[in-house]
């Protein structure tokens, strides 16, 4: 009885493993693998043994990255695939491309794999280590927007910028008692500098002097009018002696506070009630930031908020991107706390620098697309940010042009260039054309179409000028979605291309 059982069990053991060995063996010269080499052993694989002597099929397979191939993006593993964190670029498992790092953490990989642990304002890390909103990053999860109902409500405060160089245009020049009293409830005089070596507030030239008592000269006609001083601009930031100003006057508890100290009396010798700060941008490479900006901006805003409590001239605004590109170098959530509003420049999303950009794309798209503008405003939701104390921004002019293919005129159609200078903002590389330029010519173009979802209208001049624009109507659709999202006023920029 006992013989039979062990013949027994000794026949189901080799049926099994007969069994075994036949899955096991799962290509040969007619089955061939879908990965890899047919070894003659009728494996699959990728190794010397798999593709080398006695390799029976697929025998030309070549790896998608090896030692002598290293991968596009990541690391290459000894299997011969390309990806990041530890199972790609550990010494254990990296051939090739070993020093490369996901952007973030998506849970696992470590310190020493990864360039943060966690993403810049609080958005999602993917599975592949990179940071994003959109699904594919978030997995469905989504963000707690604030909700106001629009009947009824009307904004907190209207904030329109004025720009100092408006008054010389060769037309349509705009002087500062053009501004419409009784629409804005805060004028900012844009800009003042900061000298380089002092660190003191600077007029933006001498001309601007008398341009100061006729702007804050409205206050008497307008006694609830507010008027600020705008310090910065884009073009502070530019290559050349205030290109790090800024960063430098923030890295420095003396140089903070000679600055403070020089507003306090600039505020009070111009009669202007508040500073506005339009720092573009810390942090961000490309303009002259470094890394320790982020913790250095509120330190700085903190100093200018205790300075300016010791005066009745005490309103203190600053001014913020809305792409992530440059908000993530913001630390949204400490800034907030000494100002009274950010006004978020919800403009120029797109112009002629989309051309090349590998993630945006020679594509026509306004550059106020209020579907874009909602996106981006969940950064500010992510970080408990207040809806009232954020001015959404609206323009008063469009970046403009010239289609690449003049029967191809809609919106994700190809650009070639930017459009034709006007002929008072006389731009020339960037499109720009002012709203009082748009309305000049709206007689010889397209008759405009409205897309109600990007809030913003759209014709064609001479048959390949592409402009997309905002005006009444579209500024109504806006300010209802801003009410509509609990905030707490509109900017312009800017009252002086009106």
């Amino acid at each position: 009885m006992k013989r039979t059982n062990s013949f027994l069990i000794a026949g189901i053991i080799a049926c099994c493993l007969f069994v075994n060995l036949s899955i096991a063996q799962d290509c040969s010269k007619t089955r061939l693998c879908a990965t890899g080499c047919c070894s003659k052993h009728g494996f699959c694989g990728t190794t010397d043994e798999h593709c080398g002597e006695g390799c029976q099929s697929t025998c030309d397979f070549e790896l998608g990255c090896h030692a002598r191939k290293p991968c596009a993006t990541g690391c290459c593993s000894k299997f011969g695939f390309c990806g990041l964190g530890p199972d790609f670029c550990s010494s254990e498992n990296c051939v090739s491309g070993c020093q490369s790092k996901s952007y973030c953490d998506p849970g696992g990989y470590g310190r020493d794999y990864v360039e943060i642990e966690n993403c810049p304002l609080n958005v999602c890390c993917s599975k592949f280590g990179f940071c994003g909103t959109t699904d594919e990053f978030c997995a469905g999860k989504e963000v707690v927007k604030p909700r106001c109902s629009s009947e009824g409500r009307k904004v907190q405060r209207v904030v329109g910028y004025f720009e100092s160089w408006a008054p010389g245009r060769a037309c349509q020049a705009f002087q500062p008692e053009d501004v419409p009293i009784g629409v804005y409830s805060h004028l900012i005089f844009a800009f003042a500098g900061i000298d380089p070596v002092t660190f003191e507030i600077v007029p933006g030239s001498l001309q601007d002097l008398e341009l100061y008592r006729r702007v804050t000269a409205l206050k008497k006609k307008d006694p609830d009018l507010k008027v600020l001083i705008a310090v910065g601009g884009w073009a502070f930031n530019d290559p050349g002696p205030t290109a790090t100003t800024f960063s430098d006057m923030a890295r420095s508890a003396i140089n903070r506070m000679k600055f403070a100290q020089s507003v306090l009396r600039f505020l009070i010798t111009y009669d202007f009630d508040g500073v506005d700060i339009d720092w573009e941008y810390p942090g961000a490479p490309d303009r002259s930031g470094r890394p320790e900006d982020f913790q250095n901006f509120p330190v700085l805003m903190q100093d200018l908020r205790e300075a300016l409590d010791m005066s009745g001239r005490n309103i203190l605004t600053l001014t913020t991107p809305v792409s992530f590109w440059y908000l993530q170098h913001f630390d949204i959530e400490s800034l907030i706390k000494p100002v009274d509003f950010f006004n978020i420049m919800s403009y120029d999303l797109h112009g002629i620098w989309d051309k090349g950009n590998k993630w945006t794309g020679e594509f026509l798209n306004a550059h106020t697309n209020m579907t874009e503008i909602n996106e981006y405003l969940d950064l500010f939701w992510r970080n408990n940010i207040s809806p009232s104390k954020l001015t959404l921004g609206l323009a008063f002019y469009s970046r403009t042009f010239t289609v690449a293919d003049r029967s191809c005129t809609t919106p994700g159609c190809r650009f070639d260039s930017g459009g034709n200078p006007g002929p008072c903002t006389r731009d020339t590389e960037g499109g720009t054309l002012s709203i009082a330029e748009i309305t000049d010519l709206l007689p010889k173009s397209s008759a405009p179409i409205i897309d109600e979802k990007a809030m913003v209208k759209i014709t064609v001049a001479n048959g390949n000028q592409w402009i997309a624009y905002d005006d009444l109507d579209t500024w109504k659709l806006k300010i209802e979605a801003a009410n509509r999202l609990c905030l707490g006023g509109v900017m312009v920029w800017a009252v002086s291309q009106d």
